[in-house]
């Protein structure tokens, strides 16, 4: 009764639209590298997540494209960037049991995550590393639930 007043709802395993589905070939268009290997784990992860197997055997299959990575300064202090924020946007191509293709373009657009910069830039890459991995976990949760929960 709580969830249901804050916009969540819970759904049994049974009524999930399909139970395994497989995770393809994740591209990286942008200069951004390991991105595809973020995305692809954190697609596994959610996929588990909601009750649904990740095998390579599914026939019902998703690939992505990540189209756009962008790190802009938020703010500066003493003509250092201090504060940056991570857009992101993915394409993604599921291929259904059937072998019809749905796309769903341009998830993640609305996602930043702001962080801080450190002195150092060992912390600096640290707080990159984790944002990064906040905002592809945010864009695979958003891409599955527009798939699952339709």
């Amino acid at each position: 009764m709580v969830l249901a007043g804050c916009g969540y709802s819970m759904h049994p395993q049974s009524a999930l639209p399909f139970h395994e589905i497989a995770v393809d070939t994740i591209e990286n268009s942008t200069t951004e590298p390991g991105l595809q290997d973020i995305l692809h784990r954190a697609l596994v992860e959610e996929f588990m997540r909601q009750g649904i197997e990740v095998t390579p055997l599914s026939k019902r299959r998703v690939s992505a494209v990540i189209r756009s990575f962008d790190m802009p300064s938020l703010s500066e202090k003493n003509d250092v960037s201090r504060e940056y924020r991570i857009t992101v946007s993915v394409d993604f191509t599921v291929v259904g049991e059937d072998g019809q293709k749905t796309y769903l373009k341009n998830i993640g657009a609305p996602f930043m995550k702001p962080f801080a910069a450190a002195d150092d830039m060992g912390s600096l890459l640290a707080a990159k590393r984790i944002a990064e991995e906040q905002t592809l976990r945010d864009v695979a949760e958003q891409f599955i639930g527009a798939l699952v929960y339709k």
